[in-house]
């Protein structure tokens, strides 16, 4: 069970590792992209990835991305 936890773990950052890159490379800084910790304190840990909140700035620039990708 620990095995399997930190595995989670590592595949959890290296999520949050591509979504920062991602999200870079297009201009959009997300400061609260995080592993959720929280959700590893159960007894069947099951990670999640936190996207958190952004200023309008950063949304208006992530839907700005998300359009061109579209196009």
């Amino acid at each position: 069970m620990v095995r399997a936890a930190s595995e989670g773990l590592k595949a959890a950052e290296d999520a949050v590792d591509q979504l920062r890159a991602g999200f870079a490379g297009v201009g959009v800084v997300l400061p609260s992209l995080r592993v959720d910790l929280l959700s590893y304190a159960s007894s069947d840990p099951f990670p999640l990835v936190e996207l958190g909140r952004c200023n309008l700035d950063t949304a208006l620039r992530l839907a700005d991305a998300l359009r061109e990708v579209r196009s």
